[in-house]
């Protein structure tokens, strides 16, 4: 292991399936929400009081969150929400996000099943401060596979 470098957590792209090809929908400045979690059960054992038992019963994923700065033009991504949010035209999307090294290259992928957006927000318009507008985009998805 000498040499071994953890990788950064800044140098990723993101990718929607099915949308229709953007360069500017493939930068995002946060990704949040690749987690997965056991819903687990307790069961009782007659005639030991010490303890109860956990069993494992379901996975569980929560909410994808993905931060950009605000997109004026050409944003598939954009004209996707609106038509779930405006027309409820409900299109799951898959999406892969592919953890870049300092070549570009791909060192490891999140691949999200059957995406649709749950949420789409921006940051407060605030005249006392310079800050770029941000939009937030949470999506409700199946699950994700890591390869």
């Amino acid at each position: 292991m000498a040499g071994y470098y953890p990788p950064v957590g800044f140098h990723f792209k993101v990718e929607f399936t099915g949308l229709g090809k953007s360069d500017n929908d493939t930068r995002f400045q946060a990704v949040t929400g690749l987690t997965v979690e056991y819903e687990t059960e307790t069961v009782k054992e007659g005639g030991e009081n010490r303890f109860e038992h956990t069993l494992p019963v379901r996975t569980k994923y929560p909410d994808l969150t993905l931060k950009r700065g605000m997109l004026l033009t050409d944003s598939k991504i954009f004209d996707w929400c609106m038509k779930a949010f405006q027309d409820r035209e409900f299109t799951p999307s898959d999406i892969v996000i592919t953890l870049l090294n300092h070549e570009h290259e791909p060192i490891r992928t999140w691949n999200v099943a059957q995406a649709w957006p749950k949420k789409w927000s921006i940051t407060e318009l605030n005249a006392e401060t310079s800050s770029i507008v941000i939009e937030s985009l949470d999506l409700r998805y199946r699950f994700f596979t890591v390869s």
